[in-house]
């Protein structure tokens, strides 16, 4: 059962179109009417424009001809490139044209039943957070006989240019695709989580290892049902679509249709010096303009090959506009990578991708107000809303995506299409539960870009852990929806902080309502104990305040351990001490190493200090071997931290 599809328009397909039928008439849609509100906002186009049907326009009209995939298209003359390289993404996975073309064989034309044909369509979009149907009729905008907007080599195909004018409807015309990137539509198109790479920052031609750790990951992207593209940055609008010395356009962008990893025979080895070839196949949505270095199709290269090489290693080019290149010369030519990850989220078992819908909102009171604006404004940034998560493993990588409302169905009204938007990201406390309130002690463990785009997003290798990310507009004191998602292999729980301090209850009341709130960060144990020269130490924490405790990651083989490890506690009484045990991590029994007890009091020095630890006894006990490293931060104002 996949997730509830929402009717745009309330438009129903099956319905309007037996209507249609029972009455021997073609749909006209009332809610996008073929007229100049559906192609601009405030605008005419030069020239008259006059909306046909597919039969008017040419012979045996058909929604997909062939293989989707197999045909190039054209971007018109008011058509827009991203739109062209997006259709060509979507056409490269099945699994995700079908989804965005729902029953498709149902919606052809067929001749022997024209009877049943009502000129009528519809397509599916994940539209923030929702997959959504839209309904349209078949009437398309043309000048002299001639589609407008986007169309297929194969004059008689019509799948891209009523998709395009489905998503037109669903923003509000058609001028309201000005300005999306090829990444937007592709989201909106599959619901996929996409990721923008910085080729050169990345140094993927210098970094051995890093250049195969991106080719073993866009690997498990794409057969994963992914879609990526890339291109080569054009430094100023003259220099869009001027070729390469390799015979690549600058500022145009191409799409992955396959990537393998091949094992080269004896003979092979011998004619190209390495047991295994990284190669990319790549295409030119326009059908031209193809790589003309290695790999391509008059290159050295293929001529080495027998045509049962080729069959054996499956290095097949089904298209015009497709072509080969190593993984070398990819990382080597192309500038930027847009990877689409296709989300797993199962009904049952381990979800992928954590998502929430949010708002920044304006109050007057400043405990309920949602929108302080970015970083740099310190008095009210942490007033918008925050949100936490866990990573529960060191070392996996974690994309954090934020996406603000569309408000491009405002443009008649004079509004902007974007905002200026961003996050940050803390590393917090292990039993953080509630907001934050002051950055004292709590890790910035990273930062979006903050731009006037629809989407941005952080992608960072993170450490085991408590995160809380804090979702802003540049100013404060706007409102807008937004939506956030975040992507791991393994899963993260994600949710809000509502609330700025332990709720008053009966309960609470009872056994003693919270008077004091204290923030610990442990940085170091060091000179720990060893029974002998080379036993093996592994150091943890456990940071104690009455029942409630908090533990660290094990450290390894060390006795000189980093552990940045912070935990917050609500204490009725400062006469409840805070206890920091250090342990050694063994097979069958852990061994104390020592302790610290602290009153925590609220006028104790906030500064670094460095403790000896001690046997188990409260602060006068023995010293041990060893000292520990720490920051303690109390107050009677339970909303100070």
């Amino acid at each position: 059962m996949g997730p509830p599809l929402k009717l745009f328009k309330s438009q129903k397909y099956q319905e309007l179109k037996q209507e249609c039928i029972k009455d021997g008439i073609l749909f006209c849609d009332p809610t996008f009417l073929p007229e100049n509100d559906s192609l601009f906002y405030n605008r005419l186009l030069p020239g008259k424009v006059v909306w046909k049907r597919p039969q008017d326009i040419c012979d045996d009209p058909h929604l997909i001809v062939g293989n989707i995939s197999n045909h190039q298209l054209i971007q018109g003359r008011l058509g827009h490139k991203p739109m062209v390289s997006a259709f060509s993404c979507l056409a490269v996975q099945e699994s995700h044209w079908t989804k965005t073309i729902p029953n498709h064989k149902e919606q052809e034309w067929d001749p022997r039943k024209l009877d049943k044909y009502a000129g009528i369509f519809r397509f599916r979009f994940w539209h923030f957070g929702e997959w959504t149907e839209v309904v349209i009729d078949d009437l398309l905008p043309t000048i002299n006989g001639d589609l407008v907007f986007s169309f297929s080599t194969s004059m008689n195909e019509f799948w891209n240019a009523l998709l395009e004018k489905a998503y037109a409807k669903l923003l509000g015309c058609y001028e309201a695709l000005d300005g999306l990137t090829t990444t937007d539509i592709i989201v909106d198109f599959t619901g996929t989580l996409a990721e923008t790479v910085d080729m050169q920052k990345g140094r993927y031609t210098e970094l051995v290892e890093e250049k195969y750790k991106l080719f073993t990951e866009l690997y498990k992207t794409f057969t994963k049902g992914g879609l990526i593209c890339c291109s080569i940055e054009s430094p100023n609008q003259e220099e869009q679509e001027v070729e390469t010395d390799w015979g690549l356009l600058k500022g145009h962008t191409y799409t992955m249709t396959d990537i393998r990893k091949i094992r080269l025979g004896e003979r092979l080895v011998e004619v190209f010096s390495t047991e295994k070839l990284y190669m990319i196949r790549l295409r030119n949505p326009l059908g031209r303009q193809e790589w003309s270095g290695p790999w391509s199709e008059i290159s050295e290269e293929w001529q080495q090959l027998t045509a049962a090489d080729r069959k054996n290693l499956d290095l097949v080019m089904s298209d015009d506009g497709e072509f080969w290149m190593s993984l070398e010369d990819f990382c080597r030519n192309f500038h930027e990578l847009n990877v689409c990850r296709k989300v797993n989220n199962p009904i049952f078992g381990r979800k992928e991708l954590e998502s929430v819908v949010g708002c920044w909102t304006v109050d007057n009171d400043p405990l309920m107000n949602r929108s302080g604006g970015c970083y740099n404004n310190r008095d009210t940034f942490l007033q918008n809303p925050q949100y936490i998560f866990t990573v529960p493993e060191d070392g996996h990588k974690v994309i954090m995506s934020l996406q603000q409302k569309d408000l491009r169905t405002y443009r008649r009204m004079g509004r902007p299409d974007n905002y200026i938007i961003g996050f940050e990201l803390f590393k917090v406390e292990m039993n953080r539960k509630f907001r934050l309130h002051h950055l004292y002690i709590q890790e910035r463990a990273g930062t979006s870009t903050y731009i006037d785009t629809r989407t941005v997003f952080l992608s960072k290798y993170l450490k085991k852990g408590n995160y809380v990310l804090v979702p802003t507009m540049f100013q404060h004191g706007r409102t807008s929806e937004f939506l956030l998602r975040i992507f791991s292999e393994v899963p993260v729980k994600l949710r809000e902080l509502t609330l700025d301090m332990p709720k008053m209850s009966c309960w609470n009341l009872a056994r003693g309502y919270p008077k004091v709130v204290t923030q610990i960060t442990v940085h170091s144990a060091e000179g720990l104990e060893k029974k002998y020269a080379n036993e093996t130490v592994n150091p943890y924490l456990v940071i104690k305040c009455g029942k409630e405790e908090v533990r660290s990651p094990v450290q390894k083989n060390t006795v000189h351990a980093i552990f940045d490890t912070q935990a917050i506690f609500y204490r009725r009484t400062t006469g409840i001490p805070i206890i920091v045990q250090v342990w050694n991590s063994r097979k069958f029994c852990d061994q104390f190493l020592g302790q610290v007890t602290l009153d925590a009091d609220p006028s104790d020095c906030r500064d670094l200090k460095s403790l000896y630890l001690r046997k188990k006894g409260g602060p006068t006990a023995k010293v041990k071997q060893g000292h520990i490293s720490l920051k303690v931060i109390s107050s009677d104002d339970l909303t100070e931290l």
